[in-house]
């Protein structure tokens, strides 16, 4: 098979979808790898290293997306790059469709066949291809928000430890999957006092045996959310469901009952955002200030450390990207039940239930088409 990666081109995305190693693995069982010159630069990795392992490089990234079978990318293609779609194309990289119909009319019009990172779930229940990416957002969230707590960037202007003789931060994590364990642990270590919502009894359970004392466990409702954040000067957002669109639980009437100052990151924010009051930011403008709360909403948070995401990302998804590339995604996709659930679009239909139900759109059940 032919594979194809170019540069990201999202705003301040330095990722990229496949390093030199990765390209040496596909080269040698016998297919091809084809780089758009200066992809990895953001990353660490030079144009050198992917000659030097065997793969070619192209000076556009047209013709990267003209000639590859499959393209192996980070984050979901902008209306930019659609015109570069061809029929039977298979894209494998984040989607994020739920909350994005001009992209999902794109891939069904171009007759994309869409592998999502995000929806490949594994019997077990885990989200391989999410995971990593999870563990780096929900230890970021915290970085960020420590930093948007400072009085420059409209915050508080409080330490999250405290110091000797001063009150340390109140940190709510909403959610405690992957995102949100990591955000706590991050938040712990770094000496504030955290307090952390689900509706899994089991997870709060797990947290609580982690971090025994040092953590306060809620089960999630509207009433133990608003009380919390009410006292909170840095909330996190880490809610998900897999492919679908994000609940809305911190509402916008919370705003005026928080601290002038508070921080609220949100995390969700690729599947709709899990608050009211969000809206996707970038990089090089990453806050806004509404009711006096800060909202740091940037849609690709892990791609400020690219080096570090890259490797953890590509180390979780050139596993599955092999198997397509050996057997042909259909026959992956007939035997693996986690890549049959990664596909989203196919051949101009909607195939994973989440996104036609949070679209309102047609759902055709994968093994109708293939």
């Amino acid at each position: 098979m032919i594979i194809g990666c170019v540069k990201e081109i999202k705003n301040h995305e330095y990722r990229v979808g496949i390093t030199p190693e990765n390209a040496r693995e596909y080269i040698k069982r016998g297919h091809k790898v084809l780089i758009e010159k200066g992809a990895g630069k953001m990353s660490g990795f030079s144009d050198d290293e992917y000659l030097q392992n065997g793969a070619k490089l192209i000076e556009s990234a047209k013709e990267v997306w003209d000639s590859c079978e499959m393209m192996i990318k980070v984050k979901e293609p902008l209306p930019e790059e659609y015109g570069f779609f061809h029929e039977g194309l298979i894209l494998y990289t984040y989607l994020h469709l739920a909350a994005d119909r001009e992209q999902t009319e794109a891939l069904l019009d171009g007759k994309i066949k869409g592998v999502a990172y995000e929806t490949l779930q594994e019997k077990d229940g885990s989200l391989p291809l999410l995971i990593p990416m999870s563990q780096i957002a929900g230890r970021l969230s915290i970085q960020e928000g420590a930093k948007y707590l400072e009085k420059t960037y409209g915050g508080e202007g409080i330490l999250l430890s405290g110091v000797p003789g001063v009150k340390k931060a109140e940190v709510v994590v909403l959610g405690a999957g992957t995102v949100g364990a990591n955000a706590c642990r991050q938040a712990i270590g770094m000496g504030a006092n955290v307090t952390v919502l689900d509706i899994d009894m089991k997870k709060l359970e797990a947290l609580d045996r982690q971090f025994g004392s040092s953590l306060q466990t809620l089960m999630s409702t509207d009433s133990n959310i608003e009380e919390a954040v009410k006292k909170a000067d840095l909330v996190i957002g880490s809610v998900l469901v897999p492919g679908g669109s994000t609940p809305k639980l911190f509402k916008r009437q919370y705003l005026k009952e928080m601290k002038e100052g508070a921080v609220f990151v949100d995390v969700a924010i690729d599947q709709g955002g899990c608050g009211e009051s969000s809206h996707v930011t970038t990089h090089d403008d990453p806050v806004f200030i509404e009711e006096g709360v800060v909202h740091y909403c940037v849609g690709n948070m892990p791609g400020a450390v690219p080096r570090t995401s890259t490797i953890a990302l590509t180390n979780a998804t050139l596993k599955y990207g092999l198997m397509i590339a050996e057997k042909g995604l259909e026959s992956v996709a007939k035997e693996n039940r986690a890549v049959y659930d990664a596909v989203n679009t196919y051949e101009g239909k909607i195939t994973y239930k989440k996104v036609a139900d949070a679209l309102s759109m047609e759902y055709t059940e994968l093994s109708a088409l293939i």
